[in-house]
């Protein structure tokens, strides 16, 4: 959709990144850091005042400790740092429970793996999990499931009765839970990011993944991390040192002293929320109904009473003929499920927003 959107000269709402830069002083801070001579391997698991920096923010976020010595790995941002916990622990059939809608690089990462991908559909408009439902699919072969909070396509969260279920349900199992959330500061309405890592028996069989790159506005940089019990970073690290071994070191100085200053990523919730709310304000008299996002900088949209079309056909003809951009969810759900829904990413500029809803007011 991005290369439609090059082509056609389209408003790109598709993609999640954002059309404005990132913080000028992180940018000056790393090129600080290659003007001081920063510019050699870093060490395999990151710099360790970056690892400390991660440590301390979990302490004042969740009151909850990981270990910068062996707890917490730097990685090549967030989809590394996925495929490298599920490479570490799937082995030829070995079955692991996706939500789907899921971000595209969970089912391939377990199938290159030799894993079986088992797949449980959440439905449109509130994508919540059918607890019941879950325990059905979990079997002898199940060894892990993967959530995603804040979630990517849909905009909603797991509240803290999801996780006590999730805790429950895998409480006295060997499964391990690969918790995707890297837009745990775009959390909306006065939430609380309900991360794995806030349940004691949970944090003991859960890897969290995270992205700079999404929070800092420069997902171009890709850089991320990976904060897990012991007894699993030793196993994440063996692949993490033969398939990335160490990420951009500049990068890292910068993001180590950037995070002393908490309201870099404190300020995130308001900032996209008012980006939130202006896009859904300017579009509320439009035919597309909606449910405001929770979380993410994506928001759904539900265009069943503007046409029939399967959502990749209209997606492409938005593209085409009206000059605007955005991701059929189809894309992201089991056999291609098709709801009449589509993604937008609204982490854009005021003005861009605003051509955009004219537009979108239009059809």
């Amino acid at each position: 959709m991005s290369d439609l959107a090059r082509k056609y000269k389209a408003i790109n709402l598709s993609q999640g990144f954002p059309d404005f830069k990132g913080d000028q002083k992180l940018i000056d801070m790393v090129s600080a850091a290659m003007n001081e001579g920063h510019n050699h391997y870093a060490p395999m698991p990151g710099i360790f005042s970056l690892r400390e920096a991660i440590a301390n923010k979990y302490n004042l976020l969740y009151n909850s400790s990981y270990n910068p010595e062996d707890e917490i790995t730097v990685t090549s941002g967030a989809t590394q740092a996925i495929y490298t916990a599920i490479t570490a622990f799937i082995r030829p059939n070995d079955e692991v429970i996706v939500f789907r809608p899921a971000y595209d690089c969970y089912i391939p990462s377990v199938e290159l793996n030799g894993g079986i991908a088992t797949s449980i559909q959440l439905e449109s408009p509130d994508y919540k999990v059918d607890w019941d439902g879950l325990k059905q699919k979990i079997s002898l072969k199940t060894k892990m499931i993967i959530i995603n909070t804040p979630h990517n396509p849909s905009g909603t969260v797991f509240s803290k009765e999801d996780m006590l279920q999730l805790q429950e349900l895998t409480k006295d199992t060997n499964i391990i839970v690969l918790s995707d959330e890297v837009y745990e500061h775009i959390i909306f309405d006065k939430e609380q990011h309900q991360s794995v890592c806030l349940f004691p028996d949970l944090k003991s069989r859960s890897f969290i993944t995270a992205s700079f790159g999404k929070t800092f506005h420069n997902t171009g940089w890709k850089t991320g991390y990976c904060c897990a019990p012991k007894a699993l970073m030793d196993e994440f690290v063996k692949v993490h040192q033969f398939n990335v071994f160490s990420v951009h070191h500049p990068t890292q100085i910068a993001l180590a002293e950037y995070l002393k200053t908490p309201n870099h990523y404190l300020e995130l919730s308001n900032f996209f929320q008012q980006k939130r709310d202006l896009f859904l304000n300017l579009i509320k008299d439009s035919r597309f109904k909606f449910t405001a996002s929770k979380g993410t900088y994506f928001q759904a949209l539900d265009y069943s009473n503007i046409s029939n079309e399967n959502d990749f056909d209209l997606a492409t003809r938005l593209i085409k003929e009206n000059g605007i951009a955005s991701i059929p969810i189809s894309a992201f759900n089991a056999n291609k499920l098709d709801n009449k829904v589509l993604r937008f990413c609204f982490a854009k500029t005021d003005d861009t927003l605003k051509r955009a809803a004219d537009i979108l007011n239009q059809i």
